[in-house]
């Protein structure tokens, strides 16, 4: 298949700038995941659209502070340089001088950005750029090419250095500066597990409440934790979607997890995924219908032609047009019926991306 077989127009106005006034207060579309109809109802419908005795399975990633401004120290001197920190790695294992603590960041206009250069933040940490040779494991170093390099500093830094130092990453296709409202509302209301520069978005429609009225209806909850990474900021450049890679992130499947999605495929009740992050880790952790425990890294790519094992049902935002999470619902529900439904959806002027309404397919 092509990427530009999963374009779409979509208007600028539609593509959600801020959050909705309250959380949950969104709308939602319900779409068959065999015969395509579609439907029109409110989060708050949600709880009844569920069948009691299904299993819920949340994202529980919690979104880092990952975009933090450095001053380069190299000339021309004091300019303002913008990096995503994307996650730590090992390295400096060759060179004795090389030792330190590395972090894989994507940095704007990164052809002037070059190993040596060094850059002071915020609190007075400095770091130098290295260059991606020299970092372990080896499947890393393909990922830090492009936009992609390598810092290394003299100590680890702490959740508490990218609270005091940055931002709120919020995708490129929101045109603004986070806020403080962003610190609270692209962060879903269960998050535990540091370690996203993006939030698992369909997530961050779920209140307190409303999790509590789906566990009073019968409906289970589990909860995995993916931490979303580079991919969600990338897009397909190939012109075959086959030809496109993955870039690794890290998972978690707990063993309550574990026993509770096994023991419901067993029994025939549905296993619904709330994101797309909740479906690439149930389908990377499970083999022959059987989900099992423990941590590992994925590079899955799920797109028409995928079948899927362990998602039976499936809650999720709208995405951005030729985009590997629009292949995903469209491997899941038919591309045909995704684009017809994205098409009613903008006809109805749903709200679109991260701060946007939802979709059920079931």
């Amino acid at each position: 298949m092509e990427t530009k077989d999963f374009y779409f127009d979509l208007p600028e106005h539609l593509i959600a700038q801020r959050p909705g006034e309250t959380r949950g207060d969104d709308r939602l579309m319900v779409i068959s995941r065999q015969g395509g109809g579609y439907r029109h109802c409110c989060l708050k419908d949600l709880p009844e659209l569920i069948a009691p005795g299904t299993l819920m399975v949340f994202n529980n990633s919690r979104v880092r502070r990952a975009r933090v401004y450095g001053l380069r120290l190299n000339p021309p001197l004091d300019r303002e340089t913008e990096f995503l920190f994307i996650r730590p790695l090992a390295g400096g294992r060759s060179l004795a001088d090389m030792d330190g603590i590395f972090w894989q960041v994507m940095v704007k206009n990164a052809r002037r950005h070059k190993p040596g250069h060094c850059y002071r933040f915020p609190d007075g940490t400095c770091a130098e750029l290295v260059p991606p040779e020299l970092v372990s494991p080896a499947e890393y170093r393909t990922e830090t090419g492009g936009e992609f390099r390598v810092l290394r500093f003299d100590s680890p830094l702490d959740e508490s250095w990218f609270d005091a130092n940055g931002h709120i990453p919020l995708p490129p296709y929101i045109k603004r500066e986070d806020t403080a409202d962003d610190g609270e509302r692209y962060q879903t209301v269960y998050a535990e597990e540091s370690g996203s520069v993006a939030a698992p978005t369909a997530g961050l429609h779920f209140t307190q409440e409303l999790l509590d009225r789906i566990a009073e209806r019968g409906i289970d909850t589990a909860w995995v934790t993916l931490h979303v990474g580079l991919g969600t900021f990338l897009p397909v450049r190939t012109e075959k979607i086959e030809d496109h890679t993955m870039h690794s992130e890290t998972y978690t499947v707990p063993e309550e997890t574990a026993r509770k999605v096994n023991l419901a495929k067993a029994e025939g009740r549905p296993v619904l995924a709330v994101g797309t992050t909740s479906v690439r880790t149930l389908e990377s952790a499970s083999g022959d219908g059987i989900l099992r425990a423990g941590s590992g890294s994925t590079r899955i790519f799920i797109y028409p032609g995928y079948c899927f094992r362990i998602a039976d049902q499936l809650f999720t935002n709208f995405h951005t047009p030729e985009s590997t999470l629009l292949m995903l619902v469209s491997a899941f529900a038919g591309r045909d019926h995704i684009l017809a439904a994205y098409a009613e959806a903008v006809k109805k002027q749903y709200r679109f991306f991260s701060y946007g309404d939802a979709m059920l397919i079931r």
